[in-house]
């Protein structure tokens, strides 16, 4: 489990298709307390820790995972949003997050807002019921709070987030050009709402 608090940025260093995809990522995290076989969500995806050295870790993902997350997001020299997974004791900053991905949702604009910047963001249909104003998400791993929610007529959906300075200075949500893709997760809550409304209507 973790909360969609970011607490590094790291880069890929290299990437090598074995079997599976192996990217080795440098880190700032002292590689001292990161056990092998530890979780570590890297910009939303849980991935599990198979090698490490002094600043970076290496992490193994399947076809599944590359297919199923943010086109482009895996390549040498990107930067992700790290998060080490939650301990029992720690502070829930943000939201209960998984580290699996629900859909990927894609930049239709980025506006000054005050000091903060307006998101918009489109995401797939199948996440439409799940998202709603004040409710949670998170984009890359970061948890941050839905603000606006605007149903589309092709069924998908556009929700609008306000991102501080801040957050995105310590987040890879520096760089925003429209069409960038992102990694959602919805709220577990939400996640198991729309299993429980979906299996009524099946009745």
């Amino acid at each position: 489990m973790f909360t969609g608090i970011i607490t590094d940025i790291g880069t890929i260093r290299s990437t090598e298709q074995r079997g599976d995809l192996r990217l080795v990522i440098a880190s700032a995290y002292d590689m001292d307390g990161v056990a092998i076989g530890a979780s570590i969500a890297c910009s939303g995806a849980c991935l599990t820790v198979v090698e490490k050295g002094e600043g970076w870790f290496a992490v193994d993902l399947s076809a599944e995972t590359v297919t199923r997350t943010a086109p482009g997001l895996w390549v040498q020299g990107g930067r992700l949003n790290l998060e080490r997974a939650l301990k029992v004791g720690d502070e829930l900053g943000g939201h209960i997050v998984t580290g699996h991905v629900d859909g990927i949702g894609t930049l239709v604009s980025a506006t000054p807002e005050g000091d903060s910047t307006r998101l918009v963001i489109d995401a797939p249909a199948a996440l439409a019921p799940a998202l709603a104003a004040k409710g949670s998400i998170t984009l890359d791993g970061i948890s941050l709070t839905v603000n606006s929610v605007e149903d589309q007529p092709d069924g998908s959906v556009h929700f609008g987030l306000n991102i501080i300075p801040h957050t995105a200075a310590a987040t890879t949500l520096d760089q925003l050009t429209p069409g960038r893709t992102f990694n959602l997760e919805i709220d577990v809550l939400a996640r198991y709402l729309d299993r429980m409304q979906s299996l009524r209507g099946a009745v």
